[in-house]
């Protein structure tokens, strides 16, 4: 299930990039005392109470001007507004109402979402100047300063009241896989082939699959969830008006909540500077991936040119050593039901559990070899290690002095266990904590 959506929207210059920083927890959107700052939307997750959601940032809403720059901005508010499942109209406390205001709020009224007025600016918290705000006609205004970090509690409960109505059944438990890759790689269709049946509309037109879409499906008597999503571009490819800014981020959502990820390369066209970052991003949340190189068939001296992949996937992929792949067709079906064997294959190394005494030898073997680095005179020296966490297999070692820890060090440790265990396909962390640590 994707994650709420929580648009905040209103005209230049009422703080929504500053609340929006406070909630993501650092400076992402430019912030600055100029009306116009924040002109693309910018995505962030948060959480409160327990509740996960996605906000979004978006440029001020001023519909008296029409140059190319104001009409984009619009442009990007409006697809943000409509895909939000929860919109929190920003106004300016200290302004007190505007005509803009009042212009906002009524574009606003053909939004299904819910909407929230709050009332920004007010640093000494002075809730009698809310109440001309209850004109808007959008419920009850509540007062807040993202500055000051106050009333933020109150705004964000009333947020979470939203969600919990949008919030659906429990998670089910099948596998969950994320197909990802550049627009016409052949992603719908090597879902179709997966599934057997044309449930995804398959275009030769690039970038045909706008959202991404869930398809639950039994291979060899498991339950599957096939999450197909839109195709990730490089940023500067999208056009700042364009709603595939919006396929990227259901993108990376689905890559965020799934257990495999299937990274889909087009074998025409070679490995591309967007396929690495793609399998960057899969990579960076800790997700265990399987590397297909699809339309095959295409492909002459096949054995040739699988050798040249491979050498190139060893320089490109440098970062994710641990990669696998597997070449395939989803025109002719060729080597299709691979992918499966080795979505299963990489999971069971992720969800793979490592007894603290069997670690520790390898560990105790690993130092023995090369012992841990020094600083100052200073020499770092293990105690012990445990397994903390699975998907990715998670290692914590405590030390005496976890400031000695050099990035190579650790390097050198996930490489040894990589050596002793089956890890193929799958990240693995390794953590140092010093030893009076929790």
């Amino acid at each position: 299930m994707k994650k709420p959506l929580v648009a905040i929207v209103g005209k230049p210059n009422v703080g929504k990039s500053t609340f929006f920083n406070k909630i993501a927890g650092g400076k992402i959107s430019i912030v600055e005392d100029v009306p116009g700052v924040t002109r693309d939307r910018i995505f962030a997750n948060a959480e409160w109470c327990g509740y996960s959601f996605q906000i979004v940032d978006t440029g001020g809403l001023d519909f008296n001007k029409e140059d190319e720059i104001n009409k984009r901005i619009i442009e990007q508010a409006n697809l943000a507004i409509d895909l939000a499942d929860v919109i929190v109209f920003f106004v300016d406390g200290k302004e007190g109402l505007t005509a803009q205001d009042l212009e906002v709020a009524n574009h606003l009224r053909r939004a299904k979402a819910p909407k929230i007025v709050a009332v920004n600016k007010l640093d000494n918290y002075e809730k009698d100047k809310i109440y001309d705000f209850y004109e808007l006609g959008l419920g009850d205004p509540i007062a807040i300063s993202a500055e000051q970090s106050k009333g933020i509690g109150d705004l964000l409960d009333e947020i979470v009241k939203y969600i919990k109505k949008i919030e659906v059944s429990k998670e089910s438990d099948d596998v969950k896989i994320a197909l990802v890759g550049k627009p016409n790689a052949g992603k719908s269709s090597i879902t179709n082939r997966l599934l057997g049946e044309d449930r995804v509309v398959v275009s030769s037109v690039a970038g045909t699959t706008r959202d991404a879409i869930d398809t639950p499906f039994r291979w060899n008597n498991k339950d599957y969830c096939l999450i197909d999503t839109a195709g990730l571009r490089r940023k500067s490819k999208i056009e700042p008006d364009s709603i595939e800014r919006y396929s990227v981020i259901r993108s990376l959502n689905a890559i965020e909540r799934c257990d495999v990820a299937v990274i889909v390369i087009d074998a025409s066209e070679g490995i591309t500077e967007q396929d690495v970052r793609i399998a960057g991003l899969v990579h960076e949340q800790g997700k265990p991936s399987v590397i297909v190189v699809n339309k095959w068939d295409l492909i002459e001296n096949s054995e040739e040119k699988r050798k040249a992949f491979e050498k190139q996937f060893e320089v490109d992929l440098a970062f994710m050593k641990y990669y696998v792949t597997v070449y395939v067709s989803s025109v002719t079906g060729q080597r299709i039901g691979k992918i499966m064997e080795m979505v299963d294959y990489v999971l069971t190394n992720a969800k793979r559990e490592i007894p603290m005494a069997l670690f520790n030898n390898v560990l105790t073997n690993a130092i023995s070899v090369t012992e841990p680095p020094s600083k100052n005179g200073k020499r770092l020296k293990i105690i012990f290690g445990k397994q903390v966490a699975t998907c990715p297999p998670t290692f914590e070692i405590y030390c005496n002095n976890s400031a000695l820890v050099e990035n190579s060090y650790i390097r050198y440790l996930e490489n040894s266990l990589r050596r002793a265990f089956d890890f193929k396909g799958t990240p693995i962390k390794v953590v140092f904590k010093n030893k009076n640590e929790d």
